[in-house]
């Protein structure tokens, strides 16, 4: 059983402080999405009309409602799971089976990822048959959608169990300078995954081949020219197979750098517009996006480690939550959960941040195409197709959005066209 003591008193004060937010979050947005959502932005009467904005902030309310369902869930599960006394339960069974620290941790994290990803299955069923293909995006097939499940959970039990089994050795057998190598050990790993995913993982769910149309072939490579890059790194992905959604996205580190456009975005929009968004994208490239992301990233690694080693023989901690002795696996998952609801009240950092990266991407972007109308034209339509929030809570999109607000976007855009126009000095001159 659990015991009552100060450490699962604050745990549970941060746990319910998080779910709060979370929910008033949401809230505030809807609200603020039901009382402002009713006028199309200035700067969107070209586009939307009354019926296309009425359709926005249903599918924005369907989605946020449901998403606040599904995550409470499987937190409220999780927390179960912590206080139930299940897990010091299944490790006493897996101790009764022999297995040992290393196999019995690997049993231990299996059996626990084979529930939740049960639990998992009907909300992403709904999502994807039922508000996605409300609101007409859906594309997929339910053979698709279990293949791409089985697929998924191959690629996650292989590298997982991998990763899992050398990092509880290193734990195990490491001496008291494991938490180093086993930094070292997942920052490799991780760098091998995000050099590997777009030329590896990425097409075992899709096709990527070359810009078909030769005219806007030759404009990409012109514009790849002006900053010394090659042509070869921009691939069409058969995205409308599965949804309707249009995007663009830069991947890679070193030579399986690319950047990937939609088939969606490529049969919806301009050549000018597909233009400006490959700029956009050239523009994360050429500023190392990726790699800053990538070095911050392991820089917080090393430091969750050394907590994380520093935590792991504890004896309050495993008694706080039924165990009756330290055992290295289950103090991983307990280090994670404890320091899972605290990290999310570090998200408005991370939005800050990728906000900016964004803010310099479009800036760049305006360096290599003549104009900025471009990128708006292509915002907007992106907007349209994608049914995105034209007005969302300031505070929630602060604390959530990796992107400006669209309509904050677009203006900043214009604003610097304007100053052009002008002769003033502007981010992106």
């Amino acid at each position: 059983m659990v015991e009552l003591n100060f450490l699962l008193l604050a745990f549970m004060i941060v746990f319910l402080l998080r779910s709060a937010a979370q929910l008033f979050l949401n809230h505030l947005n809807t609200s603020y999405l039901r009382q402002h959502g009713k006028t199309v932005p200035q700067v969107f009467q070209d586009t939307i009309d009354q019926g296309k904005l009425k359709k926005i902030s249903d599918y924005t309310v369907d989605s946020a409602d449901f998403g606040i369902v599904s995550t409470l869930a499987n937190q409220g599960f999780f927390l179960a799971i912590l206080l139930s006394g299940f897990l010091p339960w299944l490790v006493r069974m897996i101790n009764q089976w022999g297995l040992g620290l290393i196999l019995g941790g690997l049993v231990f994290f299996g059996l626990l990822a084979v529930i939740v990803n049960l639990l998992q299955i009907p909300f992403s069923l709904y999502d994807t048959f039922v508000i996605e293909d409300r609101y007409g995006f859906n594309t997929k097939t339910l053979k698709l959608w279990i293949t791409d499940l089985f697929k998924s959970l191959a690629i996650s039990a292989s590298l997982g169990g991998l990763l899992l089994w050398l990092l509880l050795n290193l734990v195990v057998h490491g001496g008291s300078t494991w938490w180093v190598w086993a930094w070292i050990l997942v920052g490799g790993v991780e760098f091998l995954i995000i050099w590997l995913y777009p030329v590896i993982i990425a097409p075992l769910f899709n096709r990527f081949a070359p810009i078909e149309n030769k005219e806007l072939e030759q404009s990409i490579a012109t514009l790849m020219g002006k900053v010394g890059l090659r042509a070869k790194g921009v691939f069409r992905m058969d995205a409308s197979k599965r949804s309707k959604h249009t995007n663009a996205y830069f991947t890679g580190i070193a030579k399986s750098k690319r950047i990937v456009l939609f088939d969606t975005l490529l049969e919806s929009h301009t050549s000018e517009e597909i233009l400006a968004v490959l700029a956009h994208e050239i523009g994360h490239w050429k500023k190392k996006h990726v790699q800053k992301e990538l070095i911050l990233a392991e820089f917080l690694s090393l430091i969750g480690f050394y907590v994380v080693a520093k935590l792991l023989d504890w004896p309050l901690m495993y008694q706080t939550f039924g165990f009756k002795d330290p055992i290295p696996y289950g103090g991983l998952l307990l280090v994670g959960a404890l320091f899972s609801p605290v990290s999310y009240f570090f998200q408005p950092l991370a939005s800050a941040i990728s906000r900016r990266f964004e803010r310099e991407a479009d800036d760049f972007s305006l360096k290599l195409v003549p104009s900025a109308q471009p990128m708006v034209n292509a915002l907007k339509r992106l907007a349209a197709d994608n049914l995105a929030n034209l007005t969302p809570q300031p505070l929630y999109a602060w604390f959530y959005y990796s992107h400006p607000p669209l309509v904050e976007r677009i203006s900043r855009l214009e604003g610097i066209a304007e100053n052009r126009q002008n002769g003033v000095d502007s981010p992106g001159a």
